[in-house]
């Protein structure tokens, strides 16, 4: 049963506003009191009731608030004891980086010793660099010295063997006519000239080169063959047909022959051996075959064109007269004395010494530098 439906003997009087302050006083709708009538208005909660339920409130209230207190301890000791942790780690990493910081302290001063021992040694060594560079430059300026000197020796060196060369050539050409020795020769004295530093000479390798190409063309094409050739013609010559003797019935047909044969049974002549005189003869145009034959060798090997030309002639004219032209062996024989003959070269000489006079020039008026004042070098050589 509701409170309100029970009479309040204190119910305040109709219209009365109801007093706010006082605890167990009930507010009633508008629309509820007019449904009411004075005598049937309800009484006032009573005051037990309210207290209560305010007690159970503050009841309730308390047991959040300490168990809210209790879970904020009990977080708060969690917290404390992971500070705690904490605080242990973070001092033992303190003790840890201090014990790295004294290492690193004396680490870093070992290390500054080092920088200022390096930073004496990097002194002392720059010190010695700058004397070793001084020292070189020293040595390049005297080795430049030196090499000036030596080559200055080399070029003179090397002209005087250019000059000995190209003397020597002319010599041997003008007395053994070896044109190709000489042009031999020619051709050491330019590699020595392409040797020589001093540009002034590269001109005279042109009069050099022209000498011996003169020199080249006035030799014999074939020295060896021709020799070859020669040789074999003085082994034919005993083998080589000569003409046939007057027999005695062979009819005279001048003069003198008719009087020779006239005389024949009054005045004979013979030779000591007994042998008559035309079989003396053919040997005797045999040997003076043979020796024009090696006489046009020895011409040939002493570059003599005048006497090499010479004695093919007298071999050629001794085949046509003592021996017997209609002869195939005889024929061939001329024919080979034609082939060498057409194989000389020209009579007129090579001129030498152009060369050589132009090298004595240039060395007088372009002379080399003369080395300075000073003990000459051993086995130096003075330009």
């Amino acid at each position: 049963m509701s409170n309100v439906d029970k009479p309040n003997a204190s119910a305040a009087p109709e219209g009365a506003r109801p007093d706010p302050a006082a605890p167990d006083a009930v507010l009633i709708e508008p629309s509820v009191r007019a449904t009411r009538t004075a005598p049937t208005r309800p009484a006032p909660r009573p005051r037990g009731g309210g207290s209560l339920a305010l007690a159970v409130l503050l009841a309730l209230i308390a047991v959040g608030a300490s168990g809210y207190i209790g879970w904020r301890q009990w977080q708060q000791e969690q917290g404390s004891a992971a500070d705690n942790q904490s605080v242990a780690s973070l001092q033992q990493r303190v003790a840890t980086l201090e014990t790295t910081l004294i290492t690193l302290g004396d680490q870093r001063s070992s290390l500054n010793q080092r920088l200022d021992d390096a930073a004496q040694v990097n002194r002392s060594l720059r010190e010695e660099l700058l004397g070793q560079a001084e020292r070189t430059r020293h040595l390049e300026d005297a080795v430049a010295k030196l090499a000036e000197k030596s080559l200055s020796g080399r070029d003179g060196m090397l002209l005087d063997e250019s000059e000995s060369l190209l003397r020597m050539a002319g010599e041997r050409y003008t007395l053994f006519h070896d044109a190709q020795g000489a042009a031999a020769a020619y051709a050491l004295a330019d590699q020595t000239l392409a040797a020589v530093n001093d540009g002034a000479f590269s001109g005279l390798r042109q009069s050099v080169n022209a000498e011996r190409e003169a020199l080249a063309k006035s030799q014999p094409a074939s020295q060896a063959g021709a020799l070859q050739q020669l040789v074999t013609l003085r082994g034919n010559l005993a083998d080589l047909p000569l003409k046939p003797l007057d027999s005695s019935t062979t009819e005279a047909t001048d003069a003198w022959s008719r009087i020779r044969r006239a005389l024949a049974g009054v005045v004979s002549v013979q030779r000591d051996d007994g042998a008559p005189l035309a079989v003396a003869d053919a040997r005797f145009a045999r040997e003076l075959a043979a020796l024009d034959l090696a006489q046009a060798q020895a011409a040939l090997l002493a570059y003599d064109s005048k006497g090499y030309a010479a004695a093919l002639q007298r071999v050629d004219a001794a085949l046509a007269s003592q021996f017997d032209g209609s002869a195939p062996a005889v024929r061939q024989a001329r024919g080979t004395l034609k082939q060498l003959a057409s194989q000389l070269p020209a009579n007129a000489p090579v001129q030498l010494g152009a060369a050589l006079t132009e090298l004595r020039n240039l060395r007088a008026v372009h002379a080399l530098s003369p080395a300075p004042a000073g003990p000459a070098a051993p086995g130096g050589v003075r330009p």
